[in-house]
């Protein structure tokens, strides 16, 4: 009797291990993800892969797979990538995505010298809410260049992909670590898919009385 999601559930733990053998690839579990704080149990099939250490982006190395290898991840981000295993997937389509991250190992040193994205700490993502998002949204508008946007209420939501959460909501007051963190991000492959301005030279910002 066949077991899909047992198999796919074998298949994934089999894919990790073998991942976590290529030097430099840090495949992230139960100690990153779960605990207090965090997530309550581990989605095993999604199987995100750190390569920070390599001192690489996600972005980049995404890219290549797909040039090279023509391996489309499931997302990446400034230092991580990702796949998704599920219960179509078996040996000969793990076998391409092992084959595919074993040949960017051996090509990493030509992905080096990205541009670095910034990251602030958590406190300083937390932006404050000045304007009720409607109204911020709905009422007065213009757009203005990125630096000039810095200590201002936006007007919309600026969303970096993944993670898919807003970095900025309307109504929230800009600031230079929230907008340099967008600003590197973007320059080095980051996607913010409902920004006005998707390269973020600007932004739209809510007219204040």
């Amino acid at each position: 009797m066949r077991r899909p999601l047992q198999d796919a559930l074998d298949l994934a733990s089999d894919v990790r291990a073998q991942i976590a053998a290529i030097d430099g690839f840090d495949v992230q579990g139960r100690d990153e993800f779960t605990g207090p704080g965090r997530s309550h149990d581990l989605d095993p099939l999604p199987l995100v892969v750190d390569i920070a250490g390599l001192g690489v982006t996600g972005y980049r190395a995404a890219d290549r797979l797909r040039e090279h290898h023509r391996v489309n991840m499931h997302l990446a981000d400034h230092r991580r990538i990702s796949a998704q295993i599920t219960f179509a997937d078996d040996k000969e389509t793990t076998g391409t995505l092992l084959a595919a991250l074993r040949g960017l190992r051996a090509h990493i040193d030509d992905l080096r010298g990205s541009p670095t994205v910034q990251v602030p700490p958590p406190e300083e993502l937390r932006l404050e809410l000045v304007v009720l998002p409607r109204d911020a949204f709905f009422g007065p508008a213009e757009q203005v260049s990125a630096s000039d946007a810095v200590g201002r209420v936006c007007a919309e939501m600026l969303t970096p992909y993944p993670p898919g959460i807003p970095a900025v909501l309307p109504g929230e007051r800009i600031t230079a670590p929230v907008m340099e963190y967008l600003r590197s991000g973007v320059a080095a492959g980051m996607v913010v898919p409902d920004a006005a301005d998707s390269t973020l030279d600007s932004v739209r910002i809510f007219i204040e009385e």
